[in-house]
């Protein structure tokens, strides 16, 4: 039998190759999104510096439900609103190895909407 690998072994694979192409600057920060089964996490990073500028999360917010579609929205909407006090417009998207669907495309469309660019 061989072994085989855990799904998030497989998506830490998929980041570890999505990051050499991505990396965040002081003009252009990275926006990364953490899901979990019951939350989700975004952030804005500065790779040169090794600095989050913004971060927020479902917990962060106290929402009732962390894990679903309508809390990746406002997660979203959050991060933005933050980024944008902080006079960050441009980031570039890092999916984190996460399939673009469901609630990490949901908070991207809910952090455009919300004034962030990428």
């Amino acid at each position: 039998m061989y072994k085989t690998r855990s799904r998030n072994a497989d998506r830490l694979r998929r980041h570890a190759r999505v990051r050499t192409k991505i990396f965040g600057t002081a003009v252009c920060p990275r926006l990364n999104v953490f899901r979990s089964n019951s939350h989700i996490t975004a952030q804005i990073i500065d790779d040169e510096k090794g600095v989050t500028l913004v971060a927020t999360s479902s917990m962060q917010l106290k929402l009732a439900n962390g894990g679903n579609v309508e809390a990746a929205k406002a997660v979203g909407e959050d991060i933005a609103k933050k980024a944008l006090a902080a006079n960050i417009t441009n980031v570039v998207f890092d999916r984190g190895g996460y399939v673009y669907h469901g609630r990490v495309q949901a908070l991207a469309d809910a952090a455009r909407e919300a004034g962030l660019q990428f």
